[in-house]
């Protein structure tokens, strides 16, 4: 066999390099007796596709009008064969994950395993994308933009994640798992660049180009066979903008959708198991996909293009990390979790900055918070970032009085709400430690920026005696509370540091608190599960209203074609029909479609795409009172004959739902 020539060789890491990606050298992965059953599981989380408010900007309006692709819950089960232990791992296309949503899976799999899944030993992530519906938080600050409480779109996820953790524990199977890394440099920029350089120049020095541009993969096997990958990468899923109002599961749904659908032939409404990808964030915090700097904008100016480049290339680094050298996971598997009221943390002088004893406090929504992140999305657009607030003073008469002893507490923080105290947000959060082997995720319930991301890091890898690059932060995990900034961060208020709920001081308390998990989990010794946070009295609130009825306009019926498609399409050519229809919330059609692009294949047709494809979209559009219609497009792909269905249904005054399907003409593509 000829070697390749060392010119090769060059070339190809030259071409890594121009993309943005670099691979580590580590020892290869050597073939090992399996000492884990390792599963994995899928299932669709998609809520109401029209007039549900999205959850991630905060922007009052922003409802949902369609689906551009459907969202995901993806979920890994790895089992200690020698012991029984088990970790079961889901990562989710939601903007966070919030203790009502944690709360309600963990009884429904109490009522399925008993106590085989548990708070210990189940982690809950979030892709952190910004354009699905919202309203599913018992808190009312993550609710308010979105009028309440969505039982509907709760219900979705809840049911969508157990039933991919349930997928996941009916594929365990003997396997292995192994654990890859490569960097990724053109995928993220850092939005508050002011704050990250207030941090001392030791903690600077680890990212040079102020980005994290870690890419860390597991790859899982069953009797040598691929079966899944779970690859972290921080950067914001807000490559699509607060214009937008289909839901998608931005730049990471796509990474995801790629790699599965487009390399490995999944087909979603086809199969049971199949190849599954989580595209995970870390310490995300102020890291964007927005390379300049403005929402939408980066690499093109166009939003959903780069949605697309920016999933493009996290796929391209997670699957090069996954290809190369990898090191074998092994020992064994064990969790720690408890609760903490973070709104009362003493915080010793070992953790702080100046070496003097503090105290966190009860959360607090600063001023910076309602100007919102000018880079990804803005909420107010009068009131700036930072210490200096012009526009405060103007806010004072629609702004909750805040007690000084919680001003002096959260300064430098221009304290606008006082929503720890009101129950708007939480005060009391879970924190996790979780051991795969030699890796280890510290389970954040926020948004940590990249050097609070690295001080956790460090403080874990000390109690626990492992190298750094071991232990990782899965941010946007098990409930949700807002920013995680370090206390030289939180000095300047852009609006991470106005986001950061329990003051200047929340950093250090979560560094001593998870010091804490990680003793107990070397040592081998419980802990304490602690307080479980209190249910709000106005958690599911909800002033958003229902769908009462469906008529279709006069003379028409539903499913009737209104604008048909062309006889003919050249390849490349968009395909639009536009049905009558019912309201979406009448069916979510989960686990299923709203749309069909079929092909004649032999006599037959053959679903080629559906609503849960990159190539299609579903809008839907009120008319009248109680009429509506759907539009569908598709781009035409391979050349053939084809049709669109659409699959809706209609709600009569009596409360009965009654589905109905319309059919385009049959047109071919050349």
């Amino acid at each position: 066999m000829r070697r390749r020539p060392r010119s090769l060789v060059a070339v190809l890491a030259l071409a890594l390099v121009a993309t943005g990606v670099s691979v580590h050298r580590t020892t290869p992965a050597q073939a090992v007796d399996s000492a884990y059953l390792v599963g994995r599981g899928i299932s669709d989380i998609t809520g109401p596709a029209a007039e549900n408010g999205m959850m991630g900007y905060s922007k009052f309006g922003q409802n949902t009008t369609g689906i551009h692709q459907r969202l995901r819950a993806r979920a890994f089960i790895a089992v200690e064969q020698a012991t029984g232990q088990r970790v079961a791992y889901v990562n989710s296309d939601l903007g966070m994950i919030f203790q009502a949503q944690r709360d309600a899976v963990l009884v429904k799999l109490q009522a399925k395993y008993g106590a085989l899944y548990s708070e210990r030993n189940v982690l809950l992530s979030a892709t952190h994308t910004h354009s699905g519906p919202g309203g599913q938080s018992h808190n009312l600050a993550y609710n308010l933009s979105i009028y309440g409480f969505q039982k509907q779109a709760f219900d979705a996820t809840v049911d969508g994640i157990v039933e991919a953790i349930a997928k996941a524990h009916q594929n365990l199977a003997p396997g292995t798992i192994s654990l890859g890394r490569s960097t990724l440099t053109n995928a993220s920029v850092n939005r508050s660049r002011i704050a990250f350089d207030q941090n001392p120049a030791a903690d600077k020095a680890a990212f040079p180009q102020a980005i994290d541009p870690a890419v860390t993969v597991l790859r899982f096997q069953q009797g040598g066979s691929d079966i899944g990958a779970i690859s972290w990468f921080a950067t914001h899923a807000t490559s699509i903008t607060n214009e937008n109002t289909l839901i998608s599961p931005d730049n990471k749904g796509y990474a995801a959708y790629r790699w599965e659908h487009d390399e490995k032939g999944v087909r979603y409404l086809d199969e049971s198991q199949g190849f599954v990808a989580a595209f995970p964030n870390t310490n995300a915090g102020d890291m964007s996909p927005n390379l300049n700097l403005k929402p939408g904008s980066g690499p093109t100016e166009d939003p959903l293009l780069n949605e697309q480049i920016l999933g493009e290339r996290q796929q391209q680094a997670a699957e090069q990390a996954y290809n190369g050298p990898r090191a074998t996971i092994t020992g064994s598997l064990d969790a720690r979790m408890r609760y903490v009221d973070m709104s009362a943390v003493q915080v010793d002088p070992q953790y702080t900055p100046d070496g003097e004893a503090h105290r966190t406090c009860t959360g607090v929504v600063g001023a910076s918070t309602l100007a919102g992140s000018v880079e990804d999305g803005p909420a107010i657009p009068i009131i700036p970032e930072g210490v200096t607030n012009p526009f405060f003073e103007a806010l004072k008469p629609f702004k909750v009085d805040v007690a000084p002893w919680l001003i002096s507490c959260q300064s430098p923080k221009l304290a606008a709400v006082p929503t720890g105290l009101l129950q708007a947000t939480p005060d009391i959060v879970p924190i996790q430690l979780v051991k795969l082997g030699q890796f280890y995720l510290v389970a954040m319930p926020g948004e940590v920026t990249i050097v609070a991301g690295l001080r956790l890091r460090r403080t874990v890898a000390a109690e626990l005696g492992v190298p750094i690059e071991n232990v990782l932060v899965s941010g946007y995990s098990n409930a949700y509370s807002s920013y995680v900034t370090t206390p030289e961060e939180y000095q300047l208020q852009q609006y991470e540091g106005g986001s950061t709920l329990f003051g200047k001081y929340t950093l250090p308390a979560y560094q001593q608190e998870f010091a804490g998990l990680a003793r107990a989990l070397k040592a081998g010794t419980p802990v304490a599960a602690g307080t479980h946070p209190p249910k709000p009295i106005s958690a599911e609130l909800n002033l958003q209203a229902g769908v009462v009825f469906d008529a279709p306009p006069p003379f028409k019926s539903f499913g009737q074609v209104l604008t048909d498609a062309a006889p003919q399409y050249q390849r490349g050519a968009t395909v639009s029909v536009a049905f009558v229809t019912g309201h979406p919330k009448n069916n979510l059609h989960r686990n299923g479609t709203f749309l069909e692009v079929q092909r004649q294949v032999g006599g037959q047709w053959q679903r080629v795409a559906d609503d849960g494809d990159w190539d299609t979209t579903y809008r839907w559009e009120r008319g009248g009172l109680a009429d509506s219609k759907a539009t569908i497009t598709w781009k035409a792909t391979e050349p053939g004959t084809y049709r669109i269905v659409h699959h809706g249904d209609s709600k009569a005054l009596n409360g009965t739902i009654t589905p109905f399907t319309g059919t385009s003409r049959t047109f071919t593509v050349s």
